[in-house]
């Protein structure tokens, strides 16, 4: 699929945006930590500042990112934004409804929701800082990939009450981000796909 900007153009955008917000995506990584730490606590804070933390990164992705940064080089971002921030406002719904609860138990499925966390909050920033050499180029979490990978894998640590709506824009923005992976060589957007699949297994068919 052709799309309506240049590689140069696409990876200027992630060089303005790390250039602008910093040391926001440093603050973002520590409060990934932050949540993983709570995951193994009996707090019940956990489950708010989890949804929470996923909410506002999907509103900053979608506002900060998509509509601020992206819509210079492409006009879609103006829709990817309005999803991005829909999802935010799905997870702090979920808060005022206290659905959604968090546990990491030694079972299979789990430790795969937690690699994928890990994957979204630390691997993937990884592979494209190796890939890139760059700090300013560099796709961290509160970026529109790595924090679908982080949602995926936090999701996958939900209880039965787990709303399944909640999968369908992330899963959509994985089908869109594999484009990037195609065209743009961002090879750890593949992650992403993979991540999406088992994630979309493992919560439809769980009873």
């Amino acid at each position: 699929m052709k799309t309506p900007f240049t590689v140069e153009e696409f990876f200027n955008v992630f060089e303005r945006y790390n250039t602008s917000v910093f040391p926001l995506q440093l603050i973002f990584i520590v409060l990934g930590v932050v949540a993983i730490f709570l995951l193994h606590k009996k707090k019940k804070i956990r489950h708010s500042f989890i949804t929470g933390f996923l909410g506002f990164l999907w509103f900053w992705t979608g506002l900060v990112y998509h509509l601020y940064f992206f819509t210079s080089i492409n006009n879609a971002a103006y829709i990817f934004g309005a999803l991005f921030i829909l999802q935010g406002l799905l997870f702090i719904r979920e808060i005022i409804r206290n659905r959604l609860e968090y546990s990491f138990k030694t079972e299979s499925w789990k430790y795969v929701g937690y690699i994928i966390i890990l994957t979204g909050l630390l691997i993937y920033p990884a592979i494209g800082y190796l890939l890139e050499e760059s700090f300013e180029k560099t796709i961290s979490l509160g970026l529109p990939c790595p924090t679908t990978i982080f949602t995926f894998g936090f999701l996958m640590l939900t209880n039965i009450k787990f709303p399944k709506h909640l999968l369908i824009i992330p899963t959509l923005w994985a089908l869109i981000g594999t484009i990037a992976a195609t065209n743009f060589g961002v090879f750890q957007d593949y992650l992403m796909i993979i991540s999406a699949l088992i994630a979309n297994f493992y919560l439809i068919k769980r009873k």
